[in-house]
Formats: structure tokens, C-alpha cells, sequence
């Protein structure tokens, strides 16, 4: 699990700097503002508003912030391939406005970002995910240029740019192939207009986490509309940890677990030791009478709790492979029997083995041969 979790932190999440990232969802009902292209104006004026703020260096606009769980997946049709009946080639749809990926930290790979001309005028242009873009095209740069759409009522749109992938679903999880469509679009999924009136907005800001930064952020929303609520305010980093929750979860367990077992099996081990010394005084002292040294007798305790070490070690890795298997559902780049935690482990036992019998051997190389035969 130690392992997995080092590994987690290792996967490149598609942003930067999460901590720095404060989100929040803000959604216009179609009963206060009924035309979407008024919408998205309302939209974006509350983000640069929100820009105007001290210490804000960027806001972004979209559907949906990474890992947050608001995910739609719907067929995406290339015009340079074919398909049979019956295949629907289901991807992840999210829907941006302009500076949504610079925001993020997420690298545009090949052509251009969207732009606000694009959102007015509805332009029918998407931008793909580098992942989508290799599966379908091999290539991102080849991607640039070529038309997908939803459905045959919708308009063939043509792809501008191709962004690095996301782990959208979690740290353990592939990253998945995704379409970036504008916020507002005509003749989208058979509706003359589409617009999203649920949306999720970003602010990069070294004052993210700060009450005063959203207290601004609020007065900059409800200067457009003091009517709209702000709903789930939470850092980008709050959904980057929750991703990883159940592995940090499990790894505290289960060193707590690992942890009382090993300080029982040391007391354990040390006991034995201890108990074999004093049972043994009468040979210790004929046997340094006989001119043993203390070096060899501190050696054969410790030689004999290595013996019952190796015996538990042993024990241990005939039932370990079938046990790890369980929790294979649980790891992340390392496989359920990996050689190197097996031989780590094993050795880290060997020498806590060794470490609980060197106390109670050095006490019987202490023992005075002439008083251990005398008692006897």
C-alpha cells in the first residue's frame, strides 16, 4: 500500500498546483433568464468580475472541475470512419469556455484554444484530448482539422486543438478519451440551442482556501445576479485527495494493523529469548567456565531467534500471495505478488528478529559462571 500511494502521487493528474485552484458551481434557472446566449453573457461577466479580483491570476468556466463526479459520456462520430450498426462509440463530453485549460495548468498539445468570438457566433468547433486524438487519428497534429459530431441531426464540428489528458475519474484510473465542446453550440445533441446553465468556475489564486477570497468571489456573483447561490466550494485539491482517499484510508489501517502485530511479535520474540536465557544460566556458566566466549554466546541466542524468525518469515510468504490477491483491487503500479515488497518485508522482519534477541543475549554473555554454578 506504501508503494501504491507513492505511486498515486507519481501520475501526472493533467493540472498543476490544485491547492492553488478554488472552485465553486453557479447555475441560472431558465425561469430568471429564459435566452442562452444572455446566459453565458451573465457568465462571463461574473468571471471577469471575479478576474478583477486582488490576486486572482486567471477563471476558468466549464462544465465541471476535474475528478468532481459531474461526467455526461455520449457517442462521438469522426467523418473519416466508419462504423457498423449498433456501434456507439461512447466518450466523455465536457463542456468549456475559453482559458479553461490554461487555468488548469493542462498543456495544449497541438492547435488552439477556444475563444469567446467562438461561443457567440457558434462556431462549430470542439477540441479532443490527446488520448482521443492518438486513438482515433494516431497522431494529435492529425487530429487538427477533422469533424466529429454527436448525431446525423447535429452539425459535423470541426476539431481546433488537442489538450493533454485528465485523470478525470481518479489517480487509479485511466485517464479517459474526452471532447471539449463550447459552452453554447447550435444544433447540438438535436436541440437548435444548447447551453449549460450549470456550470463550474476555477480561480487560480495563492488565497485559495481563504474566507476572504470567497467573500469577494460572492460579492462578484451577486453583483450580476444577487439571486444565484454558490454550491460546492471546495479547493481542486479537496477532489485531487478524495480521489486518493480510500488508498490513504486502507494504508493507515492497515499500518495500524501492521504496526501492533509487529510490536507484539518483538515483545513475543524478546520473551522467548528471555525465557530461554534464564532457563539455561547453568549451561551459559559451565560453558564460559570451559572458556566460551561472550561474543559466541550472544551469538547462539541470537542464531536461535533467527531460526524462529525464518519460521514466521517462511509461514508468512506461503500465505501472503493468496491474502494479497484480496487486496488487489487496492493497488495501483505494483502487482498483488511483487518480489520486491516480498523480499523487503521479509528482511525488515529478519532484522526486527534479530534486533528483540540482542537484548536478552547480551545478558546471558553477562552471566558469572562462578555464581551460576554456585546456585546450581
Amino acid at each position: 500500500m506504501i508503494r501504491t500511494f507513492r505511486a498515486l502521487t507519481r501520475v501526472n493528474p493533467g493540472f498543476v498546483a490544485p491547492s492553488e485552484l478554488q472552485t465553486f458551481r453557479v447555475g441560472i434557472p431558465e425561469n430568471e433568464v429564459k435566452e442562452p446566449e444572455r446566459v453565458v453573457r451573465m457568465q462571463e461577466e461574473i468571471l471577469r468580475n471575479i478576474e478583477a479580483i486582488p490576486g486572482v491570476s486567471s477563471v476558468a468556466l466549464s462544465m465541471s472541475v476535474p475528478m468532481d463526479g459531474n461526467n455526461s459520456i455520449d457517442p462521438v462520430f469522426a467523418k473519416d470512419r466508419a462504423y457498423s450498426p449498433g456501434d456507439l462509440p461512447l466518450r466523455r463530453f465536457k463542456f468549456i469556455a475559453p482559458g479553461f485549460f490554461k487555468t488548469l495548468g493542462t498543456p495544449l498539445v497541438a492547435g488552439r484554444d477556444l475563444t469567446w468570438s467562438d461561443i457567440y457566433n457558434k462556431v462549430p468547433v470542439a477540441m479532443v484530448s490527446e488520448k482521443l486524438a492518438r486513438e482515433y487519428w494516431h497522431d494529435p497534429t492529425s487530429a487538427l482539422g477533422k469533424q466529429i459530431r454527436v448525431s446525423t441531426k447535429d452539425d459535423w464540428r470541426e476539431v481546433v486543438g488537442v489538450v493533454g489528458n485528465i485523470q478525470d475519474d481518479g489517480m487509479d484510473k485511466e485517464a479517459p478519451s474526452s471532447v471539449y465542446w463550447p459552452i453554447l453550440a447550435a444544433r447540438f445533441e438535436s436541440t437548435d440551442i444548447d447551453v449549460r446553465r450549470n456550470v463550474a468556475f476555477s480561480i487560480r489564486s495563492p488565497r485559495t482556501g481563504s474566507e476572504s477570497l470567497m467573500n469577494e468571489v460572492r460579492q462578484a456573483v451577486w453583483s450580476v445576479d444577487p439571486n444565484l447561490p454558490l454550491a460546492d466550494v471546495h479547493t481542486l485539491d479537496y477532489f485531487y485527495r478524495k480521489s486518493m482517499a480510500r488508498t490513504s484510508f486502507t494504508l493507515v489501517m492497515l499500518a495500524v494493523a501492521g504496526g501492533m502485530a509487529l510490536l507484539l511479535g518483538i515483545v513475543g520474540l524478546y520473551g522467548v529469548i528471555a525465557y530461554s536465557v534464564s532457563q539455561r544460566r547453568r549451561e551459559i556458566g559451565i560453558r564460559m567456565a570451559l572458556g566460551a566466549q561472550q561474543q559466541e554466546l550472544t551469538g547462539m541466542f541470537v542464531r536461535h531467534a533467527l531460526g524462529l524468525t525464518g519460521v514466521g518469515v517462511a509461514c508468512g510468504l506461503g500465505v501472503a500471495p493468496a491474502l494479497t490477491r484480496l487486496m488487489s483491487s487496492l493497488l495501483f503500479g505494483v502487482r498483488a505478488i511483487d518480489p520486491v515488497t516480498f523480499g523487503a518485508v521479509s528482511l525488515g522482519l529478519i532484522a526486527t528478529g534479530a534486533l528483540a534477541s540482542y537484548l536478552p543475549a547480551r545478558r546471558a554473555a553477562a552471566v558469572n559462571p562462578v555464581e551460576s554454578l554456585r546456585a546450581e
